[in-house]
């Protein structure tokens, strides 16, 4: 005897199942995969860039300007100085800024942003609004023109424990919004009425409910940091005795690579940096079409879409626990 179920699948849950080949889990776009191989790739170069140098990136040597050669992959400058090397080497303070401040920031966000919004209407909810707001006004860019012009040596972990300190007040803004559309929701309720402290419902009600906005907080952060700390140094401030793409690309600017043909100088790292913001934006984007059933949509086929439209508003029928048709 045929059992038939008394409503259609919603469209979203048909949507997951064309776009995941009927499993619960949509796959990883080619998005997600080519932006965690590029950010893999920069990430292993940081570790192991400085072992693997084939020279000390300080070191003067005799061949000045070199094209890029069997000895020396990516030419030399005008003192002789190995590019592969500096590019090895500079991997470790661009990627520490980034990932450092972003981490830092996105704690910062959540822990402003959503008790923000949570407590909303109260003294301490409007106090660490009042908060954010003045966070959000100060002009990061210029503020690290001032550290850095007090504090010339400063390193890349003092750069972005900086940045951070400032940049956390956007994503900040964004958490609390969200919060005030949750903290409302009955499993929020729930949990208030059976007596839970106010700790651990924005820890294990609220937060798990915002993962994506954390995780697109986190990325725009740590692109953020990598332009932010780059365009600083090849300003010619902060530590430019310290080893980083954006120190290749003052002294390449400061001697007038572009002008004497010496484009080995200066292309690789900005190439890399171009990169490197490329990959965490793909992951932002890969994120995007993971979590949203819209924009997952957008990547499907003809014939996925034609089985789509097919299968919506139809009732399936069921035959010993098993889907016969519609």
């Amino acid at each position: 005897m045929a059992l038939t179920s008394t409503t259609a699948q919603a469209p979203a849950e048909t949507l997951a199942a064309v776009t995941t080949g009927g499993r619960r889990l949509p796959r990883l776009s080619f998005k997600i995969v080519l932006g965690l191989s590029l950010l893999a790739f920069f990430v292993l170069m940081a570790i192991i860039g400085p072992f693997v140098a084939p020279y000390d990136p300080s070191q003067i040597g005799t061949a000045v300007l070199a094209p890029p050669s069997a000895a020396h992959l990516l030419g030399t400058t005008n003192n002789g100085q190995d590019v592969l090397s500096e590019l090895l080497v500079g991997s470790r303070a661009t990627l520490v800024v980034a990932f450092v401040a972003g981490a830092l920031a996105t704690v910062l966000s959540i822990l402003f942003g959503v008790t923000a919004g949570y407590l909303a209407g109260g003294p301490r909810g409007e106090l660490l609004n009042m908060l954010s707001n003045i966070f959000l006004v100060l002009p990061l860019f210029p503020l690290l023109v001032v550290v850095t012009a007090f504090l010339p040596n400063a390193n890349a972990w003092f750069i972005a424990v900086v940045i951070a300190f400032v940049g956390w007040a956007w994503g900040a803004r964004v958490l609390r919004a969200t919060t005030l559309a949750l903290r409302n929701q009955d499993f929020v309720q729930a949990a208030r009425a059976v007596g839970e402290r106010t700790w651990r419902i924005i820890v294990f009600e609220i937060l798990p409910n915002e993962i994506a906005v954390v995780a697109a907080s986190f990325l725009f952060t740590v692109i953020a940091s990598i332009i932010l700390y780059t365009g600083l140094i090849f300003l010619g401030l902060g530590n430019l005795n310290e080893w980083s793409w954006g120190a290749i690309l003052y002294w390449a600017q400061n001697e007038e690579a572009l002008t004497v043909g010496a484009w080995w100088w200066f292309i690789p790292a900005a190439l890399c940096t171009a990169l490197l913001g490329t990959s965490v934006g793909l992951i932002g984007f890969g994120i995007d079409e993971f979590i949203n059933p819209r924009l997952r949509a957008a990547g499907l086929s003809r014939k996925e879409l034609r089985a789509m439209s097919l299968n919506q508003g139809l009732t399936p029928v069921y035959r010993d626990g098993q889907e016969v048709g519609r």
